[in-house]
């Protein structure tokens, strides 16, 4: 099954590449050029290159190489040092069971075609770290947590890359724990970057991660492409890629298959992530296929930095429990606003749309409860959808409503072609639409903003 998923995702990257490209035979043109973050992010040429093998590694799946692999890291800084261009650390094909690692700056981390680098099931081995400042203690129990699989900190110039190897975090143990009630910490992620900028995560597939697939948070300058990220449906929190008070971020031409939300932007977490105040902003995401029993794609919950200025487009979601997700809660504080969702398509999903002002748990009794967020200019655009049982869910709070909600261009069916089952549920939100079906509920068909009269002005409705 895990090989058919990947050789229709890879057909989709090959179209996506081909399309529009020049050179065709007598001259042909396919259409416009499609948007890419290729270049945002230089992906620079690297002075020096390293086997993991020079360092004792074995590829067998069977000897630790941790030693090889912190080794390996040290020697690239030591590398760096004495020249300009960094080190690409090259690893071959085969198994590479390894333990945790830290990545340092001026690298590229590149695995070939069959390689696949596989965490260590010894949940000893894995370090507890600091909370993150943004969250006050671990995201799932008090105190710190554990590292990453693969992390780095206060980094620049990181490349994680190659022939689409693989990424194994064999985290049937950690959700077994989670189940069980046994974790002494918060489970540590796949990879995660904290504090970095001029990073590119791509063309790797990564499996069974513990926890959060790709999490950076206080970064800045990020692309993420062409990754494949697969855990089963009741893997508990296996978020996809999580933007964490990160600004610059572009996301695109990924498949997820997950058991928590596809996609979600974060940014700190009540009175902490106030008190820590930096918003997750300028962030795009395009070309994504998620199938999740979540939301494909979210907003929050952790949302007290604030969240801004982000564009989510050209989308497939497929048998999920939501399409476009909103969510916040009392505490958050935040301003969460200029967010546009546009041509997306879902298929059996049972909420097609869903914003919420209650959703979300708190660190602890300290939360500020009159520390309401603050949720406006957001357009939904252009959404094709099957097999949907409600249109959509809008509540926000009655001490702080949701506006300037612009829908416009939406079709939402239920199944071979009938309604829905349900259509609209509103409170305290107010909005403008355009062209739903089925037709949206009263709060959401008011006179236009400036906000929603210039989105689908934009988008040549007529407002």
């Amino acid at each position: 099954m895990l090989r058919v998923i990947f050789l229709l995702v890879l057909i989709q990257w090959v179209f996506v590449v081909s399309y529009g490209k020049k050179g065709f035979s007598r001259g042909v043109r396919v259409g416009p050029e499609p948007k890419t973050c290729i270049g945002i992010v230089p992906n620079k040429h690297r002075e020096n290159v390293v086997s993991i093998r020079n360092f004792g590694a074995l590829g067998d799946g069977k000897t630790l190489n941790t030693k090889a692999f912190r080794t390996a890291i040290s020697e690239i800084q030591n590398l760096n040092s004495r020249g300009k261009g960094g080190t690409l650390l090259y690893i071959p094909s085969g198994v590479w069971l390894t333990e945790t690692f830290n990545l340092t700056s001026h690298m590229t981390l590149y695995l070939a075609k069959d390689a696949v680098l596989k965490a260590s099931q010894d949940t000893n081995g894995w370090p507890i770290m600091d909370p993150l400042p943004s969250y006050g203690r671990g995201r799932e129990l008090p105190g710190g947590r554990y590292i990453s699989f693969i992390h780095g900190d206060g980094l620049e110039d990181v490349v994680i890359t190659g022939q689409n190897g693989t990424i194994d975090g064999q985290g049937e143990v950690w959700w077994n724990m989670w189940r069980h009630g046994t974790l002494k910490y918060t489970r540590g992620g796949l990879v995660e970057l904290m504090n970095s900028k001029d990073v590119i995560i791509s063309n790797l597939v990564l499996l069974n991660s513990p926890f959060w697939n790709v999490h950076p948070v206080y970064c800045s300058n990020v692309v993420v492409r062409g990754l494949t990220i697969i855990a089963p449906r009741d893997s508990p929190n296996t978020d996809g890629i999580d933007p964490d008070s990160s600004s610059n971020v572009c996301i695109e031409d990924c498949y997820v298959s997950n058991g928590d939300d596809g996609i979600a932007i974060k940014s700190g977490w009540d009175e902490y992530g106030i008190a820590f105040n930096r918003p997750s902003s300028n962030i795009i995401i395009r070309r994504i296929t998620s199938s999740t029993p979540f939301a494909g794609i979210a907003i929050g919950s952790e949302t007290s930095g604030g969240i801004r200025d982000i564009l989510v487009e050209n989308i497939s979601i497929y048998g999920s429990s939501i399409g476009i997700r909103v969510k916040t809660n009392v505490g958050r504080g935040g301003i969460i606003r200029n967010i546009t969702f546009s041509h997306i398509y879902l298929e059996n999903v049972a909420t097609g749309i869903k914003f919420s002002g209650n959703t979300g748990d708190h660190p602890d009794a300290r939360y500020n409860p009159m520390a309401f967020p603050v949720v406006g200019d957001i357009a939904v655009l252009n959404v094709v959808g099957s097999g949907i049982k409600t249109a959509g869910s809008l509540v926000g709070l009655r001490r702080s409503p949701f506006s300037n909600i612009c829908l416009a261009n939406i079709q939402l069916q239920g199944k071979v072609g009938g309604s829905t089952g349900s259509s609209w549920d509103c409170k305290d939100v107010e909005g403008s639409s355009i062209g739903v079906t089925p037709s949206p509920c009263q709060q959401l068909q008011r006179r236009g903003s400036s906000f929603c009269h210039n989105a689908f002005q934009l988008h040549n409705f007529d407002p």
